[in-house]
């Protein structure tokens, strides 16, 4: 894929897609939660998303109750036999995913001989250039040529984590993953941050596992050439709560099982602050957020798809006037 999917590039006065991997060597952090919660807010929020079901385990089609058939392809399909245009499923207003299946588990021999076999889902991507704003692809916790794959089709990777003392360890050993996957598959591939996930605030060793990671990430942005230099801990951090370990099991999102519970609400206000960051970047180089609303949308939808654009036009304002130069 060229630099028209990857994010903060393309043409001039052209929306980029954003193409984010979602990954941690460690299962069991919210991995999956966090790419479907987000992408899910990210559609509320008029943006077309795609979700790359990258785990043979599958959880994230579960989770939008989405699986392959006769009709549906898989991640297998686009992988394996190149096939792109079928493989997209809508699930929802504004969200696609490309299913993931247990045959996936087989595709780690089947790429081991193939020349190409780290940029079969960048080809993908690019078969499908232009549908999509975002698109998160949802890593095995376990680094082979399927998440190879996502790290040379990604242009960012953020590192969904619980505040524990043994995940800073993991998380260590993934940023070295990132440094060897962009000196040589894809220079261009940054970490954007870290999501803490299960999180309890009050608890001192999570206190003390977010202040090392904060300094460790303030210490790199003196360091430009470094992959995380302008890496931060997202916020909010989502709150521990047993409905987003529900939902699944329907094959519903957290904004469709439990919309007023913790889950919903921290995953809207991260999705929003993301957004918000990302648009204001936006702006600042000519370009206007595109916001994808149906007209029967409800109100609610049609509330979280301006909330981020407002809130960074507003933070493009303060920029202005910060530097001493009036908004126009």
């Amino acid at each position: 894929m060229d630099d028209g999917m990857a994010p903060g590039t393309g043409p001039a006065g052209e929306q980029p897609t954003r193409v984010i991997a979602m990954m941690n060597q460690k299962g069991g952090v919210g991995k999956t939660t966090t790419t479907v919660s987000l992408a899910a807010a990210f559609a509320r929020a008029g943006r077309r998303t795609l979700v790359i079901d990258l785990d043979p385990q599958a959880h994230a089609s579960m989770h939008l109750g989405v699986e392959p058939s006769e009709d549906v392809g898989s991640i297998y399909d686009l992988i394996i036999g190149g096939e792109a245009s079928r493989c997209a499923v809508e699930a929802r207003e504004n969200l696609w995913v490309v299913p993931g299946e247990t045959d996936l588990a087989g595709a780690e021999s089947e790429l081991a001989d193939a020349s190409d076999r780290h940029a079969r889902l960048r080809r993908g991507l690019d078969a499908m250039r232009g549908r999509f704003d975002f698109v998160l692809i949802d890593c095995p916790p376990s680094l082979g040529h399927l998440t190879l794959n996502g790290l040379v089709a990604a242009g960012e990777v953020i590192i969904p984590m619980q505040a524990h003392f043994l995940a800073l360890q993991g998380v260590g050993k993934l940023l070295e993953t990132v440094q060897i996957v962009r000196g040589g598959l894809n220079p261009r591939l940054t970490v954007s941050g870290v999501v803490l996930c299960m999180h309890d605030k009050q608890a001192t060793h999570a206190q003390e596992v977010v202040e090392d990671i904060r300094n460790f990430f303030e210490s790199a942005a003196e360091q430009p050439e470094s992959p995380w230099h302008e890496a931060r801990v997202f916020e909010p951090a989502i709150r521990r709560n047993i409905k987003l370990a529900e939902c699944p099991s329907f094959g519903q999102t957290i904004f469709e099982y439990a919309p007023t519970a913790a889950g919903a609400e921290d995953y809207e206000a991260l999705a929003r602050a993301m957004l918000g960051a990302w648009d204001a970047d936006l702006l600042r180089r000519g370009i206007t957020p595109e916001i994808h609303i149906k007209s029967d949308a409800t109100r609610a939808s049609i509330e979280a798809a301006h909330v981020s654009l407002a809130a960074a036009r507003a933070a493009m304002e303060a920029a202005h006037q910060s530097t001493g130069h009036s908004s126009t």
